[in-house]
């Protein structure tokens, strides 16, 4: 759907450009715009390297172990419908850890092995008597998800590195108003898996 969305922006603008006769300024545009592009990923993937390297030094010297040690309390609050020693709570925590930290790329592998344990869960517990149909996700995909998208986030290291590379005077400017932001719509989003964890039940 987004490539149909763009791809008729596109063919707006450069409609728009042929009758006002600013072809040339699209061309221009284009081609900045292709050169920034390259730039800004060339930014992001330093970023990106540096800080998806210290969570795997995190995970090879034992830390984020530690981490899911201290975190089982908050995890079993979270999602009470899984065993304390399941292999998707160490997943789940690492998960929220790299988004606290504002690390979405180190997130995203975390956040689908998190998913495809639960998913495994959800088979375990079917077979067990307790019948999820398979098409529909789990109380704790959903509230795994929810909590996702909403992370707390200390720092922002995405924007940071946006505002860095676009000549904001002071990048991390953000944080203080991120933290709010997203402090905020965690608690909204726990305050509504709980909600709708007890009408489900």
């Amino acid at each position: 759907m987004l490539n149909y969305l763009w791809g008729f922006m596109i063919l707006i603008g450069v409609v728009y450009g042929a009758f006002h006769g600013t072809l040339p300024d699209i061309t221009n545009a284009a081609l900045d715009s292709a050169k920034e592009a390259v730039s800004l990923c060339i930014t992001m993937m330093g970023v990106m390297s540096f800080w998806v390297g210290l969570m795997k030094i995190a995970e090879n010297t034992g830390i984020i172990k530690s981490a899911v040690k201290h975190l089982m309390p908050l995890l079993h609050f979270l999602f009470p419908g899984i065993p304390k020693n399941h292999k998707a709570n160490e997943y789940i925590a690492t998960n929220f850890i790299a988004n606290i930290f504002g690390l979405g790329w180190a997130a995203t592998p975390a956040g689908l092995k998190a998913m495809k344990e639960l998913e495994r869960l959800k088979e375990e517990q079917n077979q067990e008597g307790t019948y999820i149909k398979k098409e529909v996700a789990s109380t704790e995909m959903c509230t795994f998800l929810i909590i996702n998208i909403s992370s707390l986030q200390l720092i922002p290291v995405n924007i940071i590195a946006y505002r860095s590379q676009y000549g904001s005077v002071n990048p991390t400017a953000i944080v203080g108003p991120a933290i709010v932001a997203t402090f905020v719509s965690t608690i909204v989003a726990v305050l509504f898996c709980k909600i709708m964890e007890k009408i489900r039940n």
